[in-house]
C-alpha cells in the first residue's frame, strides 16, 4: 500500500523480505532475505536514497547499519522506543503523557511491588515481539499473575487493566522539516485481541480531546525528531486519554484513509520521509475500515454493498491473518452503519462485541 500510494509520486521501490513471493513483489523489487543478511543490507545501501520500514520489529541492528548509510525514516531511535514496552511506558511518563499504572516483571521476587503498583486485574505482557494479542495474560490474582510470569518469563511488564469505554487511535505525520498534520481520532474495535473494525472520525470526539491526543503525538515526535507516520492507541476513560502503546509506522487503523480521507497515510508517510510537502487531510465524511481475516469473501458480494471499497492484500488465507480490508464511505453514520451490518454478513467470524448502547459510525 505504500507502493502504491508512491508510485503516482515517481518513486520506485525495493523491499526487504524473507518469502521469495510478498504482496509487494507485484509493485517493486524483492531482494528475498532475512533482515539481518549483510549482503542484502548492502544492497539496499548501494540502491535505494531512503529506507523506511512498515513493521516495529525490524532488527535494531540492521537499522543502525543502514543508517550509517543513508536516510532511514522514522529513524532507528523510534524502533528502540517502541520495540520494548517497558522502555516506551516510561517515555510516555518521561513526557507528561497519561498511562494505565506499570512496573517491570522479570522474576518471582518482583511481583509484589509489580502487583502494588500496576493493581489486579493486571495484564502481563513481554516487553518484546507482541502483537495482535499475543504475549499478554490478564491476571486477576497474584497466584494467576505468577502463573502468567511462568509462561511468558522472564521480560515482563505489569500492566493495570483498563476498563476503558472507547478505544482510540491517533495518526500524526511529521516532515523533514518538523512540519506534523494529525488525523482525526479513530474508534477501534477488537475480538480475540485482533482489531476488527474501525470508524473515523470517531462518533462524539469533542475538539479539545482531539487536540490532546494530537498533542501527544507531537510531543513523542518531537523528541524523536521523528519522520513518517505515527501511531498511538489510546484507552478513554472517564474524559481522560491514557497512552497504550505506539506503532512507528502506517497502522491498520489507520487504512480507512485510502478511500475517507484526500490524501490517505500511506502517501504522507511517502511524502515525509522523501521530503515531500505534507498534506493536511481533509476528511469529507464518515468512514469504517473493517478488517477481513483467515477467510476470503466473495469479492462481488462485497463490492455490491453501497460505499464499500475492497483491498485484497494477495496472503494465501490462514487462521487468523489478515487478508485484506473493506473501507466503507458514505455521507452520514445511518449509511456507513447499515453497509457495515451487510459487509459483517460477508465475512469470516462474528463481528467485535460493541460497548452496549453505542453503534459507532
Amino acid at each position: 500500500m505504500l507502493a502504491l500510494e508512491g508510485i503516482p509520486l515517481g518513486h520506485r521501490f525495493t523491499f526487504l523480505e524473507p518469502s521469495p513471493d510478498p504482496p509487494a513483489a507485484t509493485v517493486g523489487t524483492v531482494i528475498p532475505a532475512a533482515y539481518d543478511d549483510p549482503g542484502a543490507l548492502a544492497r539496499i545501501a548501494r540502491e535505494a536514497d531512503v529506507v523506511t520500514y512498515e513493521f516495529e520489529n525490524v532488527p535494531a541492528a540492521s537499522a543502525a547499519y543502514l543508517a550509517e548509510r543513508l536516510p532511514v525514516l522514522p529513524p532507528p531511535r523510534a524502533l528502540g522506543a517502541t520495540q520494548d514496552r517497558l522502555a516506551e511506558k516510561q517515555m510516555f511518563k518521561s513526557l507528561g503523557i497519561p498511562t494505565a499504572p506499570f512496573h517491570s516483571l522479570d522474576t518471582p521476587g518482583d511481583l509484589a511491588t509489580a502487583l502494588a503498583t500496576a493493581r489486579l486485574p493486571a495484564v502481563i505482557k513481554t516487553r518484546r515481539f507482541g502483537y495482535d494479542g499475543k504475549g499478554q495474560i490478564v491476571a486477576r490474582s497474584p497466584a494467576e499473575a505468577a502463573t502468567a510470569l511462568d509462561t511468558l518469563g522472564p521480560g515482563l511488564i505489569a500492566e493495570q487493566f483498563i476498563h476503558f469505554e472507547r478505544e482510540l487511535s491517533i495518526l500524526a505525520v511529521r516532515s523533514r522539516d518538523g512540519r506534523r498534520v494529525s488525523y482525526p481520532l479513530t474508534e477501534n474495535h477488537h475480538r480475540g485481541g485482533i482489531l476488527r473494525a474501525s470508524y473515523a472520525p470517531a462518533p462524539g470526539i469533542t475538539p479539545a480531546l482531539q487536540a490532546r491526543a494530537a498533542d501527544f503525538a507531537a510531543r513523542i515526535m518531537d523528541q524523536l525528531d521523528y519522520v513518517g507516520v505515527l501511531a498511538i492507541e489510546l484507552f478513554l476513560k472517564n474524559d481522560r486519554l491514557l497512552a497504550n502503546e505506539m506503532a512507528p509506522r502506517v497502522h491498520n487503523s489507520g487504512h480507512w484513509t485510502l478511500d475517507g480521507a484526500d490524501t490517505s497515510q500511506f502517501e504522507n508517510h511517502i511524502r515525509a520521509v522523501t521530503g515531500l510537502p505534507l498534506s493536511a487531510p481533509r476528511v469529507p465524511g464518515p468512514a469504517a475500515m473493517l478488517n477481513i481475516i483467515g477467510e476470503l469473501p466473495d469479492p462481488s458480494a462485497v463490492t455490491a454493498v453501497p460505499g464499500a471499497h475492497l483491498h485484497l492484500y494477495d496472503k494465501v488465507p490462514q487462521p487468523g491473518r489478515k487478508l485484506g480490508h473493506v473501507n466503507i464511505t458514505g455521507s452520514d453514520e445511518a449509511t456507513i452503519r447499515a453497509s457495515a451490518e451487510q459487509i459483517w454478513a460477508l465475512l469470516p467470524g462474528e463481528p467485535p462485541v460493541l460497548p452496549a448502547g453505542r453503534r459507532p459510525g
